[in-house]
């Protein structure tokens, strides 16, 4: 495929941009928590620059510390934030790339936890998930704001910025002011839909009189709220009309608000290019460049989309942590050398609400934002490394290393690549995953992996191959209880059915976590009555931002879901269990599924002791999810 449209270059106001790709802005949590911008946060915007994509958009800055929505957040409410986000702005400019700064006000989307006061609005309305009860903003403290705005704008010009983006979407406080949804005012600022649209229209015009006509200035705002009395589409076509008469000079067109979060950003149940026909509407109405965004993961997408007039130019989010370096390898045909987006969001949403991490990460991209850490560098001494297990620790660990210069021999018993995940990409809506395994597959015949399938590896084969370092990725095994009739001939592993063991009509589905869960999903599909017993008090607890999408696949497949239920033995037709502490039968089934977790598989770390150097990374260790996998081999083979 040619990549001419999507690579060649675009004038939004006075600046050109090299090419159409665009690096949205997405909160990393990188930034110090005062607001300053910090040398992560240079880090990973230093990786995206040279990466080669034509505007780079920081994450949301606030404009007033009443607005803060996230615990490190970059602020430029102050003068003091300018030297250090000159910083940022010289480095990124040291590469050729273009960058604007978002700014933003949270408004009722957020909390007094973090403010230190109850939140502002519009109207007095608490956001549904945030909570609160946020104060309504005078007349004269809506006024106040607009200024706020301008001023941060001028200290993103005087930063070295090279325009400003007005953060109007996802329900912040611009996208309050308007939307009838969060709008509820008859001033000046409310009742009609010009009405609502003052208050963008006039920070725009704030800006306009602190940085003059040649700072380039553009507005994201939602096309479709996705919630009740929210904008549709055929409105925000009406809103892209009257914002470029005003004089925005380009219009991002994204969607929701924290109502309709899962689909702000969309992971893998979504279809790619979900919100591309928003765009297109919004489009036709206006003359202004267009952005689109959101589940465009693939740059033949992209190409497509521009090529089609659906959008002038796409951002690619996720994309860009999967890989900071996509626009180059456009450029240069190597297409298949992108490390691809899955829409897992196990890194870029899931870890930056986990206390254990704060920030964001990617599963197939350990390095996003930890790029000095994590730098692949030619290893100062050649080694020789044998890799066990062709899972996706095992196949980090090999392309990495060897792309290193170390030589790197890969053992795996399977006849193909790719351990768990490859099973994890068989249930409903997991079709991105062998995006992955196809990407690892090709990393390790291009560095030169020495990939031994289908071959069992035993301590006398490794130690064969002379190794200096040996790393074990042998992955994990389905844990099966020491209970009564577990071993009887109606019961089967959830692995057994995801590789094609026949079930009977009437399944009980023992285990509610991921596996347990996505298998029951499968199921349905095949005309199953599925029950499924959990020993916690939630089915599916471990899957994240995931999780909704499933638990509306199982509730419409007709899924019994019983929780606190925890097995004592199994019989002929199912198991007798105890329920909040009362012993109930569940009786009726024709196939008893197991998916009670699984055990680290690891015989040769104790056979290999004493005689080589030994790593053991991932499942091997301790089972977790695929995505720690990835972590521990990124950690060890830059460090070999």
């Amino acid at each position: 495929m040619q990549y001419t449209h999507v690579l060649s270059p675009l004038q939004i106001g006075s600046l050109e941009l090299k090419n159409r790709f665009v690096v949205p802005a997405m909160a990393t949590n990188f930034a110090d928590f005062d607001g300053t911008v910090s040398d992560r946060l240079i880090n990973y915007w230093e990786a995206r620059a040279r990466g080669g994509w034509g505007l780079l958009i920081q994450e949301f800055t606030y404009v007033d510390p009443r607005g803060k929505a996230m615990f490190k957040q970059p602020a430029l409410y102050d003068d003091k934030f300018i030297a250090p986000a000159k910083k940022l702005t010289d480095t990124v400019h040291k590469h050729g790339a273009k960058m604007f700064c978002q700014i933003h006000h949270g408004g009722r989307q957020t909390v007094s936890a973090l403010i230190g006061a109850e939140p502002v609005a519009p109207s007095p309305i608490p956001c549904p998930v945030s909570g609160g009860h946020p104060q309504e903003l005078t007349t004269d403290e809506v006024w106040d704001l607009v200024e706020k705005f301008g001023a941060a704008a001028w200290r993103a010009r005087e930063a070295g910025y090279d325009g400003v983006e007005v953060h109007g979407g996802h329900g912040y406080l611009v996208a309050q002011f308007m939307s009838a949804y969060s709008n509820k005012r008859t001033d000046i600022f409310g009742g009609t839909l010009l009405g609502r649209l003052r208050f963008p229209l006039e920070i725009l015009k704030s800006i306009r009189a602190k940085v003059g006509p040649d700072f380039p200035v553009i507005i994201r705002y939602s096309g479709d709220e996705m919630v009740e009395g929210g904008r549709k589409i055929a409105e925000s076509a009406v809103v892209g009309r009257i914002f470029q008469e005003a004089g925005y000079q380009a219009l991002h067109i994204t969607c929701g608000v924290y109502e309709s979060s899962r689909y702000i950003i969309a992971p893998m149940p979504i279809q790619q290019g979900f919100l591309l026909p928003d765009a297109a509407a919004v489009k036709r109405a206006v003359s202004i460049p267009v952005i689109a965004v959101n589940r465009i993961a693939d740059p033949a997408m992209g190409e497509a989309a521009i090529q089609a007039g659906m959008c002038d130019l796409v951002a690619m989010g996720r994309a860009s942590l999967a890989d900071p370096d996509l626009p180059g390898k456009v450029a240069a045909g190597a297409i298949e050398d992108i490390r691809p987006c899955v829409g897992c969001v196990q890194g870029c949403i899931d870890r930056i609400y986990d206390p254990a991490y704060g920030s964001i990460s990617c599963f197939v991209n350990p390095a996003t934002g930890r790029e000095a850490e994590l730098a692949i560098k030619p290893a100062a001494v050649k080694k020789n490394v044998v890799i066990v297990g062709g899972g996706p620790g095992g196949l980090e660990a090999a392309w990495i290393s060897a792309s290193r210069g170390h030589k790197v021999t890969l053992f795996e018993k399977d006849t193909h690549l790719g351990g768990q995940l490859r099973l994890g990409s068989i249930p409903p809506a997991k079709q991105d995953l062998p995006r992955a395994i196809a990407y690892w597959e090709h990393m390790v015949e291009k560095c030169g992996v020495h990939v031994k399938l289908g071959t069992e590896a035993t301590a006398a084969a490794v130690l064969a191959e002379k190794p200096d370092a040996v790393i074990l990725a042998t992955g994990a095994e389905p844990l099966v209880p020491d209970l009564e009739g577990v071993d009887g001939a109606n019961v089967v592993g959830a692995w057994d059915v995801l590789k094609g063991t026949t079930v009977g009509t009437k399944v009980l589905l023992v285990g509610g976590g991921m596996v347990g869960a996505e298998t029951a999903d499968y199921l349905t599909h095949y005309g199953k009555q599925v029950t499924v017993i959990e020993m916690l008090p939630a089915i599916a607890h471990d899957m994240g931002s995931l999780r909704p999408f499933l638990m509306d696949r199982l509730a419409a497949g007709g899924v019994r879901m019983d929780t606190n239920v925890t097995v004592q033995k199994f019989t002929a037709d199912g198991v007798v269990a105890l329920k909040d502490g009362v012993e109930q039968v569940y009786a009726g089934y024709n196939t008893i599924v197991l998916a009670m977790g699984t055990r680290p598989v690891n015989p040769l770390a104790q056979e290999l002791e004493g005689k080589v150097e030994v790593h053991t990374i991932g499942d091997a260790l301790k089972p977790r999810k695929a995505m720690q996998a990835v972590d521990d081999a990124a950690a060890l083979a830059v460090s070999l």
